[in-house]
């Protein structure tokens, strides 16, 4: 019988290293593997493998290839692999900088399945760090937690990728001696902002049990569909005492020019702010909104479900043709604007008049226009 893997996210190393401990001391016989990553550039990691109490072995690692792919391939898989045999649970302490979504996909390999299954994504998140990380714009190379030379991500982009990925979210309370427990505050304001940013999350905080981590394999495909911009579970919108969620949903074209115009202040007076929105000069194409702490991501997600043909409807994953299904309109097919931003002291009105102002008006021509996205995306601009 195949052996359950957790991994472990996180790129508050503390919090994480907290999770694994707690997860080791509660499962008798589990494993923890961890790859220090903090040389990886030069092409060297650290691969520690332990118990709750006895560290089993640490070795160095060269690879050719400096990054975390090469190091999940060429060592992660096959240790997990190795002592599938030896362990009750297997917990995958993954590096600071090291997105889940990766590790788990190419866990989902056939030839791997008769021994191991992936039974949860776990985050550990520090109460007191994470409402300040989630705004910070900093480059991983600029604190020393670059995955790869050449990683450009940003530190923000990160933390909230681990945090909407995740099948649970934990907020440890055994953190190393010397610190003073989460204030209370902290803790209140943490739980608050996870709310928003992945409500259908649970949330383990300080002094609660743990998830069930044994059962059947995930399926990675359904996790990809939650946080992938045609089918991603987006919040909905809420208001709490320190943050707010805004909606914004309409079936009319957005003017490129005029939305161009209001990127940088969607992205700077909201902390996250995501979705899928249409040009009106790219009407076949899906685009995907994503930014954190300022920064924008403005990709090509792929055709809408209306401008392909019918007959091929079949062949597109059922989340997608659910996701299409209920934003459908007989005039737009499934083609919309859903965007939802969150931060503090927002005020839903003002953001909807502005993006209200980007649409296509009454008899505006949707030909013609100006594509100040054109060097974004690598997009057909006559389409």
């Amino acid at each position: 019988m195949s052996v359950p893997v957790v991994l472990v996210a996180g790129l508050h190393g503390t919090a994480r290293a907290a999770v694994v401990d707690r997860l080791l001391r509660e499962h008798p016989g589990a494993l923890a593997i961890h790859h220090d990553l903090r040389e990886i550039t030069g092409g060297l990691v650290v691969r520690t493998v332990r118990t709750a109490d006895t560290a089993l072995e640490q070795a160095v690692i060269r690879l050719e290839h400096g990054c975390v792919t090469c190091t999940v391939r060429q060592d992660l898989i096959p240790q997990l692999l190795r002592y599938a045999g030896q362990a009750s649970l297997l917990v995958a302490d993954l590096w600071d900088c090291v997105e889940p979504r990766s590790v788990a996909e190419a866990l989902d390999d056939p030839e791997c399945k008769s021994d191991i299954r992936l039974t949860g994504v776990l985050t550990g998140l520090d109460a007191e760090l994470m409402p300040t990380d989630i705004c910070r714009g900093e480059r991983l190379t600029e604190i020393g937690k670059a995955g790869a030379t050449g990683d450009e991500r940003y530190l923000a982009e990160v933390l909230a990728h681990q945090i909407e990925y995740a099948t649970a979210l934990i907020v440890p309370d055994v953190l190393p001696a010397l610190l003073p427990p989460p204030d209370v505050d902290d803790l209140q304001l943490c739980r608050e902002l996870l709310g928003h940013l992945a409500p259908m999350t649970p949330v383990t905080m300080p002094g609660r049990p743990l998830p069930p981590l044994t059962g059947p394999a995930l399926c990675t495909r359904e996790l990809a569909a939650r946080v992938d911009p045609a089918t991603a579970q987006l919040p909905c919108q809420s208001r709490t005492p320190a943050v707010d969620t805004v909606v914004w949903h309409r079936t009319t074209p957005l003017h490129p020019g005029r939305f161009f115009e209001a990127m940088d202040t969607l992205a700077t007076e909201s902390m996250r702010s995501r979705g899928r929105f249409w040009l009106a000069n790219r009407p076949d194409r899906m685009l995907a909104w994503d930014a954190v702490a300022g920064i924008v991501a403005v990709e090509d997600s792929g055709p809408w479900l209306a401008a392909l043909p019918e007959a091929t409807w079949e062949m597109v994953p059922p989340a997608r043709r659910l996701a299409a299904s209920l934003d459908w309109s007989s005039d737009h097919g499934d083609r919309v604007q859903h965007l939802v931003l969150t931060g503090p002291e927002l005020d839903p009105d003002q953001i909807h008049a502005l993006l209200d102002s980007c649409l296509l008006g009454p008899g505006e021509p949707a030909t013609g226009l100006d594509d100040p996205f054109a060097d974004l995306l690598d997009l057909n601009t006559t389409a």
